[in-house]
């Protein structure tokens, strides 16, 4: 009597399991590839003058802003420039000096005929040419005391080092780089094998892990040009690592779409490492057939697992 009230109560809960007949879904296919961090811009921070690197104040992975002074770039021989140029202007001024007292006292005699005015004409000449001579050598004092404040090493654009080719005391030559600076933010640049280059769709949805944390980011770019049988391709992130310039993270790229069979992922049972599914056959009783899964879906499929054998399309599967 006590399995017959048994039996009967697993007919009731079985009749009041909901079903869902299996259908063909249409679903996005991914291809895994490796992306590479990337810097949008790689600006050199170059000398403007040679000489001797004196100081150096940054290293590989420091972060800079536009206009930071990264090091120093010494030339003593544009020291001894100066010192000599300023022993000629004391000369010129001397110079100077006794020109126009020469002048000034021959405006004396001229007025009293002993001085011709020819004489006057060619001391106050002497007067010009010497203060031709100041401002002359004034102003390249002024290109010498430029080309040394040029010796600071200044950072072209905001962004991260990511290398620094010179050390300190080095000579370096002029125009030669003394650092390179990753600027204008980062992004990830893939290459897919060009089969799948007729599936690239700037805009779509790119999966991918970084810092351990799943995120998406977005197709930016994709380039014409086919790289070594390859598609070249830009992706855009939110949120990227960058830590690391050129540091590779795996990444899912959708390539297509296909036709696949999912079923609740509440109805699958694994005993013993093996997938069950309950599915009502035509006689409306409940078997178990053994399954084997796909990928757990995501996104507007969020519950639901791909089915590849166990099942076929028009099946009742019963949920629990």
């Amino acid at each position: 009597m006590l399995s017959f009230a048994l039996l009967v109560s697993v007919s009731a809960s079985v009749a009041q399991a909901e079903t869902l007949t299996l259908s063909p879904t249409e679903i996005t296919e991914w291809k895994a590839v490796q992306a590479r961090v990337e810097s949008r811009d790689i600006v050199p921070a170059r000398a403007r003058i040679g000489g001797v690197i004196q100081e150096l104040t940054i290293s590989e992975g420091d972060l800079v802003t536009a206009g930071q002074q990264l090091g120093l770039v010494k030339d003593d021989k544009i020291a001894f420039q100066i010192a000599a140029l300023d022993a000629q202007l004391a000369a010129f001024a001397a110079q100077l000096k006794t020109a126009e007292a020469e002048f000034a006292r021959g405006e004396t005699l001229v007025s009293q005929g002993v001085v011709t005015r020819q004489r006057l004409a060619q001391l106050s000449t002497d007067v010009e040419v010497t203060r031709n001579q100041i401002a002359a050598t004034e102003a390249q004092r002024a290109v010498l005391t430029q080309q040394e404040t040029e010796g600071a090493v200044v950072a072209p654009a905001d962004g991260r080092v990511l290398t620094v080719p010179a050390s300190r005391g080095s000579v370096i030559m002029p125009g030669e780089p003394v650092a390179t600076i990753g600027s204008g933010g980062f992004f990830l640049r893939l290459a897919v094998p060009e089969r799948f280059a007729g599936e690239l769709e700037a805009g779509a949805e790119i999966r991918l892990a970084t810092g351990g944390e799943e995120a998406a980011g977005r197709l930016a770019k994709v380039y014409p040009q086919i790289d070594n049988g390859r598609v070249i391709a830009d992706v855009e992130v939110d949120k990227l690592d960058t830590a690391f310039v050129n540091a590779r993270i795996l990444v899912e790229v959708p390539i297509g779409s296909r036709m696949a069979l999912l079923a609740p992922l509440e109805a699958v049972v694994n005993r013993h490492g093996v997938d069950f599914m309950s599915v009502e056959d035509h006689n409306g009783d409940v078997v178990e057939r053994t399954v084997i899964l796909g990928a757990v879906q995501d996104g507007k499929n969020a519950g639901l697992v791909e089915v590849i054998s166990g099942v076929v399309a028009g099946d009742k599967v019963v949920r629990p």
